[in-house]
């Protein structure tokens, strides 16, 4: 997966905001406020870092090589995920949509998107 294609699908979520608070170097992807994808724009292979339920994300990490703890993150809830070509395009989507609704239902109801 190309950075093009990640950041297309990260930011068709709704409520998507990307910022750079830390560095030019480091996207972070929110919705209402709170961070549910970071990419390492620079990095190569390219990274991204995404919230995960803690059992899920040892299985993911015992599965898969190009998976560890979140770097920089609370690394029981938060995945880095290295982009190397090992996982397929469908799975990273489906990291990304779980840590998108992760977030999202820890929003306030008033403040989750409608979509969802």
């Amino acid at each position: 997966m190309d950075f093009i294609s990640l950041h297309k699908y990260l930011m068709e979520k709704t409520g998507a905001v990307e910022d750079f608070p830390f560095d030019t170097g480091t996207l972070v992807v929110k919705v209402e406020g709170k961070m549910f994808a970071l990419v390492g724009i620079s990095d190569d292979p390219l990274r991204v870092n995404l919230k995960c339920d803690p059992e899920k994300a040892e299985i993911l990490r015992e599965l898969y090589p190009a998976i560890i703890p979140g770097y920089h993150m609370n690394k029981r809830h938060w995945n880095t995920i290295v982009l190397d070509g090992s996982i397929a395009d469908q799975d990273i989507f489906s990291m990304i949509d779980d840590s998108y609704e992760l977030v999202v239902k820890g929003l306030p109801r008033a403040k989750r998107p409608t979509d969802i």
